[in-house]
């Protein structure tokens, strides 16, 4: 069976907030997390069956994806779970604000690597609570959390430590020695944890496997939230879908009683989308893995090709965690935009020296994305030789 991961289909008039965004501007949304590619017939198929049915009244749980959670959980991560552990949700971002607001009061904090999906930075804000930043380092190129003067930061009211695997923005898989070492560190100072693995599907480095938090002993599962989504696998944010999977039946508790009555139920369509996705979307998984490793590959040599930029190569998801500090601009996103490309700013991660790419694209897309950014690039550097040059001549 073969997959065109490589058609165009026009997002600009549609629908689309990732190609809204900049209206009729010849500007090229690399941004917001989905991508440009069909999703498979799988979903699309099982979506027509259900609205030909014609009657969408109040869904209640669906119990074979239920199964499918566990089943698909055993199979691809070893992980055995329950059925009673899910909870279901409209959208992972909405897990985040509920483990923050269901595992710490008002004069508590949390704590959360840096940089980070903004959605980690907004819960402890819009919960007003406070956030403690444990800085992700480079090293042998990739991005992995420092724990190491980590301690001295705590003053004994953090009470959730949010972790993200794969990392976002970086594209880390954590280590099983890694994960380990954030448990003992969670274990230290009594902290429940809340693993947001939204792309644990999306693994590129072949040798590596994804391995859930809560899957480490079971300790970690009785003081952990795992959050997880079809919705960046196989292309359908729109249709949120999501799953908190709590194997501690008192945190599952304070968690839905958190959400009752705010959060609402998940639309039936996007439960029927989901099923369909876990059940039939393998194939075209693993087609999608290897066109954005593709990608992956070709973005990364491009990126560190050009002056001024640094690219670590994701292990993990769709995203680019792009060092743009040697173009020496105040907003690396602001002055790139000027040539065309819409990247993510890092100051929404926490460090506005970066910017975020989305290369879950079409080849052709991210090949003009590139062509403009190496002009943009290019530009700045002949602008600071003629600055240097001018100094020169006026000394």
């Amino acid at each position: 069976m073969t997959f065109n991961f490589d058609q165009r289909i026009d997002r600009r008039h549609s629908d689309s907030l990732k190609w809204n965004k900049y209206g009729d501007r010849d500007v090229l949304p690399l941004w917001v997390a989905d991508t440009d590619f069909r999703s498979p017939d799988c979903i699309i198929d099982a979506l027509q069956a259900r609205v030909a049915h014609g009657v969408f009244g109040y869904g209640d749980t669906p119990h074979d994806l239920i199964e499918t959670v566990v089943q698909r959980m055993a199979e691809r991560y070893g992980w055995q779970i329950q059925p009673e552990w899910i909870i279901l949700l409209p959208g992972v971002v909405s897990g985040l604000n509920l483990s923050v607001r269901a595992f710490t009061a008002p004069d508590e904090g949390t704590l959360a690597p840096t940089p980070i999906y903004p959605p980690f930075r907004a819960a402890a804000r819009l919960a007003e609570r406070r956030q403690t930043n444990l800085p992700l380092t480079l090293q042998n190129g990739r991005w992995v959390m420092d724990l190491s003067e980590a301690d001295a930061q705590l003053d004994g009211k953090e009470k959730l430590l949010m972790l993200c695997n794969p990392q976002n923005p970086g594209g880390t898989v954590y280590r099983r020695e890694e994960l380990l070492a954030q448990l003992q560190f969670a274990q230290r100072h009594d902290l429940i944890v809340c693993s947001d693995e939204i792309h644990c599907d999306l693994i590129l480095t072949p040798e590596l496997r994804h391995i859930p938090f809560a899957s480490l002993n079971e300790d970690a599962a009785q003081h952990s939230i795992t959050l997880i989504s079809p919705s960046k696998t196989f292309n359908i944010a729109g249709l949120g879908a999501s799953m908190a999977i709590i194997p501690n039946p008192a945190l599952r508790k304070r968690f839905a009683q958190v959400r009752q009555g705010i959060v609402p139920q998940v639309d039936i369509l996007a439960l029927v989308a989901a099923n369909a996705a876990w059940r039939g979307g393998e194939a075209w998984l693993t087609a999608q893995i290897d066109y954005l490793r593709a990608n992956r590959d070709w973005l990364t040599q491009q990126v560190n090709g050009l002056p001024g930029l640094a690219l670590a190569a994701p292990e993990a998801t769709y995203l680019g965690w792009i060092d743009a500090g040697g173009v020496n601009v105040a907003s690396p996103a602001l002055y790139f935009e000027k040539y065309g490309l819409g990247f993510s700013p890092g100051r929404d991660f926490g460090d506005d020296r970066f910017v975020r790419i989305n290369f879950g694209c079409t080849r052709a897309l991210l090949e003009e994305a590139l062509s403009r950014l190496a002009r943009a690039v290019q530009d700045r550097a002949d602008s600071a030789s003629l600055a240097t040059i001018s100094s020169s001549r006026q000394g």
